[in-house]
């Protein structure tokens, strides 16, 4: 895969030093440098080292990534919301982890997603999640297609430039919803589970801060619109218990399990960010998943 710039500086400049600007880390530089890549400055090969001038063109030519090989391949189809060569997105139903785990390797949308590229027949096959989902979520979730993607992705996310929005329902203590609210409350391991996280103070966990709209409130049920400003594992279904708000079908953290959902009623239905390469804004929104939508209407 090769990438280009052209040098536009008056003052002279080293290659090493323009290409971490463009977002070439060091370990994508070693990468090019000892599995088969190249550096090129107006089409001959030069090293890191080299003096740009003004109107050079600089070109990386990155070495295709293969594929992990313990990965396993799970054949289930995906929903494809959006792909081009750089990025992939999907739907990710429920009842399907993100990524898998020692005693669950295989059937995973990780999984999936190699047996698609597979599939294809795509060079790079290493499989870059960008945006997980919580094993019995919904919605849209963002893989990037090679290593330099992932890496200006993840920029984007520390300067959370990303936005996640989801949709839960939720019960309990409903009541006290406000229309519109701000949850900041540290998260840290609740160690009477390996899973559970709970609301710590700020000594123990993480901060934490998620923001919701009240979007409907029937007699028992809460419709909330929730978007996500730090990233902790379990951190809306937290929240929302912390508040005597959990959500449906939630049994980890006391959720009702008697009103037809059996996984907890979230999904991530918007999703928006910029374009790793052209810098275009893009956006996507995924309808409610069938089971929480029965519900709601």
């Amino acid at each position: 895969m090769e990438f280009s710039w052209q040098f536009q500086q008056e003052q002279p400049q080293q290659v090493k030093s323009f290409l971490k600007e463009k977002g070439i880390s060091k370990g994508l530089l070693a990468k090019i440098k000892f599995q088969g890549g190249q550096i090129k400055v107006n089409g001959k090969i030069e090293n890191v080292l080299f003096s740009l001038s003004y109107n050079d063109m600089v070109t990386i030519v990155i070495p295709d990534e293969g594929e992990h090989e313990t990965l396993l391949v799970d054949d289930t189809p995906i929903e494809i919301i959006f792909e081009d060569e750089h990025i992939l997105v999907v739907n990710k139903p429920a009842g399907v982890s993100s990524i898998p785990a020692q005693y669950h390797p295989n059937y995973t949308m990780a999984n999936r997603v190699k047996a698609y590229y597979k599939k294809q027949g795509y060079v790079n096959q290493v499989i870059h999640v960008v945006t997980r989902l919580d094993r019995d979520t919904t919605g849209l979730m963002l893989f990037a297609k090679h290593g330099f993607a992932h890496a200006k992705l993840d920029v984007q996310l520390r300067e959370k430039a990303f936005v996640k929005k989801y949709q839960a329902l939720v019960s309990g203590a409903i009541e006290a919803l406000d229309n519109h609210a701000v949850i900041e409350k540290a998260i840290g391991r609740d160690y009477t589970s390996l899973l559970k996280r709970k609301v710590t103070g700020v000594e123990e966990g993480q901060y934490a801060k998620t923001e919701y709209w009240l979007e409907t409130r029937q007699k028992e049920v809460a419709l909330v619109d929730i978007q996500l400003h730090t990233g902790r594992t379990h951190q809306i279904r937290v929240h929302f218990a912390a508040l005597g708000c959990p959500l449906l079908g939630d049994e980890m953290y006391e959720g009702r399990m008697d009103l037809g959902i059996m996984r907890q009623a979230l999904h991530c239905y918007d999703l928006r960010f910029m374009h790793p390469f052209t810098g275009e804004p893009l956006a996507f929104h995924q309808p409610m998943a069938k089971d929480m939508a029965k519900f709601v209407q």
